[in-house]
């Protein structure tokens, strides 16, 4: 038989897989951004900037006696300075609005820097704590107005009164540090550079065991600003800077409640989402089994986060997927191939093409755990999206797999579905698909089988869905100019995929 020649697109998509060193394409795939490959979800389900929208804080602090009080009309007034009438309450209610809070209009006042200066005033907590919400709102806003907060250096006075005795204090910094790290790698490092993490991390109620309820919306915000400094690709969060909050976010990891739950997961996607040094940091701190849990959340803030941790962790080395299999990933994701939301099923099977692209015995373990029913069936029902990847561990499975595994999988009934797939108008796909009916046929011949597996093909109506692709609509939009492509059947001997020739 004459293998399916692999057209440049396809070696794209096969390069993202492992090398298993068999002088075979890479097989494992890293999670990067081209169009032939699961879209990395643009993290709808977990929000990067956060506004303060609420209204009252007159409660939050017990100013001392004539440190600050609130005039009647609600602007805060600081004893010692000349009238200085600063219009904080009133400024934080505009930026606390729903909709199209005025963060323009109140930048262009040039308030900024005379807020940062009010985080300063240690006597004044009520001072701090509007400053510290104003600040907030706006950094919550545009690259544009993050970059006036930051350039104003709200960064060092956030960071200042990160020790502050008063928790609304405290907490209303964390919340800002975590909308300026949310705008992208270059703050997270100014962030980082300013040495923001051990104060974070050395935060009373960070330490605590057991926290009270009214504590627990604090303990968000600080898993919340933890996920944004470990977000970021271009560049990655600086390894020291990663290893320094791994530990807390593995305790994080361990509290009942979806919040937390869900940023720490997060950021242990983010944190994953690299070369295999990066995976391998995270691994080494036990974090696969209390995944492997989160993967029975019926919640999907964390169900999502948590399997896309453990899916780029099987984009890792041989033995770095293995730990994954050993903590207990083979056993849920039957469940989660067949969940009811498909971007949960596309998700699971895209780590099952990943961990399909390992040796014989991962691929044997698969078999094991019974993953190959609610993989046929998955190629049978499946949102389009989860099918391609489905048909990617397919091929994976062919390529990697012995001969005997390759067998079980034609007895699972994975051919009549794969067949059907060649209907679809997914060029790319259906050279995937191809590429894995040779594979069945390079094994079938070894085994003496060709013949019955012709005969069943053949049954499947593969033939005519076969001849059928010499005139599919998208065949000239994939290939080169002046390509023809030809399959040839012959029943009684075996399977041939002639050639893709460039005519002269």
């Amino acid at each position: 038989a004459v293998k399916m020649p692999v057209t440049s697109e396809q070696e794209k998509r096969m390069q993202k897989f492992k090398n298993r060193g068999k002088n075979l394409l890479e097989m494992r795939r890293q999670r990067v951004e081209t169009e032939v490959e699961l879209r990395k979800a643009r993290k709808d389900l977990q929000i990067l900037k956060r506004r303060n929208i609420s209204v009252s804080t007159e409660d939050d602090l017990t100013p001392e006696k004539n440190q600050v009080r609130t005039q009647n009309h609600g602007i805060v007034e600081l004893e010692g300075t000349p009238r200085a009438l600063i219009h904080l309450p009133i400024r934080r209610k505009l930026l606390s609005q729903h909709k199209n809070p005025p963060i323009d209009q109140v930048v262009e006042t040039g308030v900024i820097p005379k807020l940062v200066d009010f985080l300063y005033h240690h006597d004044a907590p009520s001072l701090q704590l509007e400053a510290a919400w104003a600040l907030t709102n706006i950094a919550s806003g545009t690259p544009e107005q993050t970059r006036a907060v930051v350039e104003a250096n709200a960064v060092q006075g956030l960071i200042v009164i990160l020790s502050s005795p008063k928790m609304p204090i405290c907490e209303q910094a964390v919340w800002a540090l975590g909308n300026i790290a949310g705008d992208g790698p270059q703050y997270r490092d100014v962030l980082i550079s300013f040495n923001v993490i051990p104060p974070l991390l050395s935060l009373p109620m960070v330490s605590l065991d057991m926290i009270l309820v009214f504590q627990v919306g604090f303990l968000r915000n600080i898993t919340w600003t933890l996920s944004n400094l470990c977000r970021g690709k271009n560049p990655y969060p600086p390894m020291g800077a990663v290893q320094q909050m791994l530990p807390m976010l593995m305790n994080l990891l361990q509290y009942d409640d979806e919040g937390i739950l869900a940023d720490a997961s997060w950021a242990f996607s983010y944190l994953t989402d690299g070369s295999n040094d990066r995976i391998h940091v995270v691994v080494e701190v036990g974090v696969l089994p209390r995944l492997v849990q989160l993967l029975a959340y019926a919640d999907l803030p964390v169900l999502t986060p948590a399997l896309r941790t453990l899916g780029n962790i099987v984009t890792g080395t041989d033995e770095q997927t293995q730990m994954a299999i050993d903590a207990g990933v083979l056993s849920v994701l039957p469940h989660l191939l067949h969940h009811p939301k498909p971007s949960i099923q596309k998700e699971a099977a895209w780590a099952l093409s990943n961990i399909a692209a390992g040796p014989s015995s991962q691929i044997q373990q698969l078999i094991t755990c019974g993953l190959l029913p609610p993989l046929v069936e998955l190629l049978e029902k499946g949102d389009i999206r989860a099918q391609r990847e489905a048909v990617w561990a397919v091929a994976n499975f062919t390529t990697g797999g012995t001969e005997q595994q390759v067998e079980e999988m034609v007895q699972a009934g994975v051919l009549k579905p794969l067949l059907n797939l060649l209907a679809i108008k997914d060029a790319k796909i259906i050279l995937v698909v191809l590429d894995s009916i040779s594979s069945f046929f390079l094994a079938a011949e070894k085994l003496g089988a060709t013949q019955k597996l012709c005969l069943l093909v053949e049954e499947l109506g593969g033939l005519e869905k076969i001849e059928a692709l010499q005139t599919h609509e998208n065949t000239f939009k994939y290939f080169p100019d002046n390509v023809s492509s030809c399959w040839h059947w012959s029943p009684c001997t075996f399977w041939k995929v002639q050639h893709l020739s460039r005519e002269s």
